[in-house]
């Protein structure tokens, strides 16, 4: 009884924000400021379920969020169900919300051990980095490049891209490339 419940309800506020999302799309600004409203409530419950450990995280979330469900409501197809649309644009923005927090954790790690002594596999790690380098460097620049942002740094391929200048085909083929280059390098020497 209760199931049924719980999904009349989430049926009905989906009908709603649909509802109030194709009249604010005709042109309604009263009925779109609603949507907006409406969405920020869900998005905000939506997104605290998901960011417990960063709860300092859910609002600027929410607000990037909504900027990007206004900055895309053209491509919302009224045929299918807006909370999948809206969740959505939503996760792609708490990726890049995890793997900014990542870069920066990375970034701002300290440098020296939590015991003060390197371990066997700091070396073994500082080992691959250094073999890897040296790998790399065999490469030409339009396959090392998107490898090294791309596969070491976590970019996507259009920020990727817009940092070598190159175009987002050109990235993803120098890594597919740069890939099956290393791979032969390193059976070459096997």
């Amino acid at each position: 009884m209760q199931r049924m419940q719980d999904t009349s309800r989430l049926n009905a506020g989906e009908e709603r924000l649909r509802n109030l999302l194709i009249l604010g799309l005709a042109g309604d600004e009263p009925a779109y400021r609603t949507f907006l409203q409406e969405l920020s409530a869900h998005l905000r419950a939506f997104l605290r379920r998901r960011l417990v450990r960063l709860p300092d995280e859910v609002e600027d979330l929410v607000q990037e969020s909504l900027l990007a469900i206004h900055n895309q409501r053209h491509t919302y197809d009224a045929g299918l169900p807006v909370t999948a649309w809206i969740h959505a644009i939503t996760k792609y923005k708490l990726i890049d919300l995890l793997r900014r927090r990542a870069r920066h954790d990375l970034l701002n790690a300290p440098l020296d051990g939590e015991f003060g002594f390197a371990s066997v596999s700091d070396t073994e790690a500082a080992d691959a980095r250094r073999d890897l380098g040296k790998l790399l460097q065999q490469l030409p620049e339009r396959q090392r490049l998107p490898i090294v942002h791309m596969k070491l740094g976590g970019l996507s391929v259009a920020e990727t891209a817009q940092l070598t200048g190159m175009s987002e085909s050109a990235v993803k083929v120098g890594v597919h490339r740069g890939l099956k280059a290393l791979a032969a390098i390193i059976r070459g020497k096997a």
